[in-house]
């Protein structure tokens, strides 16, 4: 079963230097959390993956490849941290998998970044690409970021947009969660979790409001199944799981 975890997660700026984010994991004690990002908003991959050729510059993908393999090795509770609907790359080559505007052209957003479609089979299929990859890598867990509908009137959706995200998470959990491996969301607190091995995410959270967001998921076992990503140490936070910066440990 999932257990209540305490960790760490390492910030995308720390990506450029690897070594000294392998000691720093390396002088973790056994059973540590850590989460790690594996690809960024463009479509870029910062590990050698079969999914994709896109590759970004600013990340090292050897020296990455070289981190997962020390993870693997590690005991720790490893997970990789990926943006879902977000993905420029994936948007440009495949016009049909992103979401519209009236004159039939593929939204933007203010990052130069195209937003996919969750009711498509194929966003779908690219997830689940992507989630059976880090699971063959090893991972015990991976994390949806960026799995929202953006705020705007630009976007031409005919469909119901809640359903259409419950839908597509109940989709990625029941096709790549094991007993053994999770697929969870960053999300707000009134977020559909699906069944099975799945975690809720919480960012920027208020030490104050911890106990009321845990109250607000609906979540009978809030301790294991949210988790709150925060820089601060206030102990309100730690009757839930928690990841703070991997710099806040040394």
């Amino acid at each position: 079963e999932l257990k209540q975890m305490t960790g760490y997660y390492v910030e995308p700026s720390e990506l450029k230097n690897l070594d000294v984010v392998k000691a720093q994991i390396q002088a973790l004690p056994a059973g540590t959390a850590v989460m790690v990002d594996v690809k960024n908003i463009y479509g870029s991959f910062y590990y050698s993956s079969g999914v994709s050729d896109a590759r970004s510059s600013s990340v090292d993908i050897q020296d990455m490849d070289g981190l997962i393999e020390a993870l693997n090795k590690s005991n720790m509770y490893t997970i990789a941290r990926v943006p879902a609907l977000r993905d420029r790359e994936y948007g440009l080559n495949n016009t049909n998998e992103g979401l519209p505007v009236s004159g039939g052209y593929l939204w933007m957003d203010e990052d130069g970044c195209y937003w996919l479609n969750p009711a498509s089979s194929g966003t779908l299929s690219y997830l689940i690409q992507i989630v059976n990859e880090l699971k063959s890598l090893g991972f015990d867990e991976v994390v949806f970021y960026d799995f929202y509908f953006p705020e705007t009137t630009g976007i031409v959706y005919k469909n119901d947009k809640a359903e259409a995200l419950a839908t597509a998470a109940k989709t990625l959990v029941s096709s790549c969660a094991t007993d053994s491996f999770g697929v969870s969301f960053v999300g707000k607190p009134d977020f559909a979790l699906p069944e099975g091995r799945s975690r809720l995410y919480i960012e920027n959270a208020e030490p104050i409001n911890a106990a009321g967001i845990a109250q607000q998921t609906g979540l009978d076992d809030p301790a294991v199944r949210l988790v709150f990503l925060t820089t601060l140490h206030d102990t309100r936070f730690d009757k839930y799981s928690v990841l703070r910066p991997l710099s806040a440990a040394h």
